[in-house]
């Protein structure tokens, strides 16, 4: 491979990156968004709390399964849980997750570029 004289790579620093703790957590995050079930139940609750036999009416899945996609999003804080006599209610955890969404679900409807 040449170089390129006009390129100084010796004046250059790196920047700043983060710890590999939190890029750890951040992929554990992506992790758990990341699947179509659980991203839809984030959907979901972008408008507001819902307890999870909404959250399976609205999906047509069983209560059990909602509940193990919850406790895997709850499991890496982006939902806060309430009890309420015999009902869960989820919600997103902070407006960190709110944005997060938005700026996904706005990036997934944009149009490729031709």
């Amino acid at each position: 491979m040449s170089e390129n004289p006009d390129c100084d790579h010796d004046s250059v620093t790196a920047p700043a990156t983060s710890s590999d703790g939190m890029l750890e957590r951040a992929a554990a995050i992506h992790r758990a968004a990341g699947d179509p079930g659980r991203l839809r139940l984030l959907e979901l609750l972008r408008p507001g709390e819902r307890c999870v036999t909404e959250l399976a009416r609205f999906t047509g899945d069983s209560l059990s399964t909602i509940s193990a996609r919850l406790r895997v999003l709850r499991g890496e804080r982006l939902l806060n849980r309430r009890r309420e006599g015999k009902h869960q209610y989820y919600s997103l955890a902070d407006h960190h997750v709110v944005e997060l969404l938005q700026g996904v679900f706005e990036h997934a409807a944009e149009e490729e570029p031709k």
